[in-house]
């Protein structure tokens, strides 16, 4: 089924098991040997092809975070070689990706002022740069090949130069940020000077024979900055040089266009690499971005458009899932959701990561996962079937003891099964589709519309998981009961009638997912090319984009912000959808009644009618933790999760990792 993904690929002197290749991923983990090999070793022992390491700064300056790894700093070494012998041992191969942030980097890692081509402040960083001097490009180009050489001696197999994204050396490349007039800026052959300089020493100093990779910009998706035909003269450049393979990024962090969102189709950055791979022949071309599930990489790879898919997140998600697929188990793989919120929401403030669905991610030695010895296992039973239960359920199943799961719907998900109707959201489906099968496989008994009415119910069992949830806030509001208002779990469960006049009470993360989805509509065209239309890329073929269906909404919110919660690198796209959609968003408002035909709001003061033909309410979740009570009076050891716990501040990151840590508190408890 995955004959192309599984063959074996050539990358310089590197021979590698398959083509795919784990993306660097900022881990926040970097100055933790153990820690960072466990994550690392799994993911080999999980069939990545080739592991590229989070960015390694080759100087202070270049500094993504204080939590990054230093190539050429002593301290750095012991983590990073223990990353290389784990990662051997497994029989998997590893690369050092070497990384200078640039304008990128912040002052307040180590009081250092960010440099860059020319001074030009950014949107990403508060700090703005200063400009390199000539001295310091010299020493700059040093300081990677004093890393790449650093790295061969630590015992990778590679090296990725970063120059994408928007780091320092596609600064260099770029117009837009490097307005120099000397020999390293002017003219697309001295902006390429530097990265071409830096591939150059690194061949010079580590050997013609240890494998350079260089990430590079497919697009920057930055108005004024590098064209289209100067990415593929820069990628040709690299390839006379010597390079052995490109990985080719899409965007800068600054761009108005989302690239790794839950917006943004699958593979819609292939065309991207493919341009590449066609202006660089023979040369090894690693297409990445969005590409989520060995499916989607076996396609791009049939086409030949390519030679390798780079999937970071989905080994976030699921370290196995190149090895499930040769095992004929892609049902069983964990699919990477593009949520962003435990990993690149916690990268940019260089906090660990890990993944929303998969919360034993780089935390692999804190909730080892070995079963118990046989006198050590007992009986658990889980009440609750949406994210918190299934980790719970799931996590304690994998520690060999056996498992109940009692859920009052028909389906597994919770909250998952109302966001998985979300335009973006499909793929929360796919969490639902993994966590059924998994229970099944590792052997729990998972009992659907089974609703537990009397804790006696549970009587026999050695401890229990409350894991029931939540249920829509009730709202104190005259005319909330009227018969055009519902709730937004009518709406996204129960398919309630909306009419063509929305209003929606709350604007949180509930409230802006129901009024992206009703204000959404149906185009005529498909999802990639009604995105890359949107966004400005291209355009359907007869030219026009023609969508139906879209009702007019009304947002409102008490607060001032709306969409709060929603996780930084997420939340700005979706109000940009919502913005695009014709959605009205009403702020600091106070909501006065509902009433026929609409809502009464005051308005900065002055009251007035938001004219709707269906008010849903979305003003937030309390506690469904009726069974707690009774539950604790059986005497029996017992953990609450998730919403049940705590409705407030509420979000699947929490709901997972709390069904991870009860399950394992559980399993050491006596």
């Amino acid at each position: 089924m995955f004959q192309r993904t599984l063959q074996a690929g050539v990358i310089g002197t590197l021979r590698l098991a398959n083509r795919i290749v784990m993306g660097s991923m900022h881990l926040g983990i970097e100055s933790n040997g153990a820690a960072l090999a466990a994550f690392y070793a799994e993911r080999a022992r999980g069939g990545a092809g080739l592991i590229v390491t989070g960015g390694s700064c080759v100087n202070r300056a270049g500094a993504g975070g204080r939590n990054y790894s230093f190539i050429n700093e002593p301290e750095s070494g012991a983590p990073l070689r223990a990353a290389v012998e784990a990662v051997h041992a497994a029989g998997g191969r590893i690369a050092l990706q070497l990384f200078h942030a640039g304008r990128y980097a912040y002052l307040a890692s180590f009081g250092i002022q960010p440099v860059a081509p020319s001074a030009v402040a950014s949107r990403f960083s508060p700090d703005p740069p200063r400009a390199l001097r000539d001295d310091e490009i010299l020493e700059t180009i040093c300081d990677f090949a004093r890393g790449a050489v650093r790295a061969r001696d630590l015992g990778f197999d590679a090296v990725e130069v970063m120059a994408s994204e928007g780091y320092l050396l596609n600064q260099f490349l770029s117009p837009l940020t490097n307005r120099r007039e000397d020999a390293w800026g002017g003219d697309l052959e001295r902006r390429m000077r530097l990265p071409r300089a830096v591939l150059r020493e690194i061949r010079a100093l580590a050997g013609a024979e240890f494998p350079v990779i260089f990430r590079v910009s497919g697009a920057d998706l930055m108005k004024d900055s590098t064209t289209a035909q100067e990415v593929l003269s820069f990628a040709g450049a690299l390839a006379r040089d010597g390079v052995d393979a490109l990985n080719v990024g899409i965007g800068w962090h600054e761009s108005s266009i989302p690239t790794v969102q839950q917006v943004v189709p699958s593979g819609v950055w292939v065309p991207f690499a493919a341009a590449v791979k066609a202006a660089v022949g023979e040369l090894p071309v690693i297409a990445s971005n969005r590409i989520n599930s060995l499916a989607a990489a076996e396609s791009v790879l049939a086409a030949g458009s390519v030679d390798f898919i780079s999937m970071a997140r989905p080994f976030l998600s699921d370290a196995h899932l190149v090895a499930k697929a040769a095992r004929n188990e892609a049902p069983l793989v964990n699919t990477c959701i593009a949520c962003n919120q435990a990993c690149i929401d916690r990268s940019l403030v260089d906090a660990p990561v890990s993944c929303m669905v998969n919360p034993r991610a780089a935390r692999e030695l804190e909730f080892p996962e070995q079963p118990q010895p046989k006198a050590l296992r007992r009986r658990f039973a889980v009440v609750g079937g949406g994210p918190a239960g299934m980790e719970s359920a799931r996590a304690l199943a994998a520690l060999g003891h056996a498992v109940e799961l009692f859920e009052a719907e028909d389906e597994l998900g919770g909250q998952f099964r109302m966001a998985r109707r979300i335009p973006g959201k499909g793929d929360f489906n796919e969490t639902i589709r993994y966590y059924t099968n998994e229970l099944a496989r590792l052997g729990a008994v998972v009992h659907l519309r089974r609703r537990v009415g009397d804790a006696a119910e549970l009587r026999g069992f050695d401890g229990i998981v409350l894991a029931t949830g939540v249920v829509p806030r009730r709202v104190a509001l005259e005319g909330s009961d009227l018969p055009h208002v519902v709730t937004y779990a009518d709406v996204l469960l129960r398919d309630a009638p909306v009419g063509e006049r929305v209003a929606i009470v709350g604007a949180g993360g509930i409230g802006v997912d129901v009024a992206h989805y009703l204000s959404y509509g149906e185009a005529n065209v498909d999802e990639t090319t009604r995105f890359l239309y949107e966004q400005g890329l291209a355009a359907p073929g007869n030219g026009a984009l023609l969508v139906t269906g879209r009702k007019s909404v009304a947002l409102i919110r008490r607060g001032a912000t709306i969409g709060k919660g929603i996780g930084k690198t997420t939340r700005w796209t979706v109000i940009a959808a919502l913005r695009a959609a014709g959605v009205t968003t009403l702020p600091n408002v106070d909501y006065e009644a509902i009433v026929p035909g609409g809502i009464r709001i005051r308005d900065a003061g002055v009251s007035r009618l938001i004219e709707a033909d269906t008010v849903v309410i979305a003003a937030g979740q309390e506690r469904n933790d009726a069974s707690l009570a009774p539950i604790a009076k059986l005497g029996v050891p017992y953990r609450v999760v998730g919403g049940a716990k705590d409705a407030a501040e509420l979000n699947a990151v929490r709901a997972f990792d709390e069904g991870l840590r009860a399950a394992h508190s559980l399993s050491l408890s006596s």
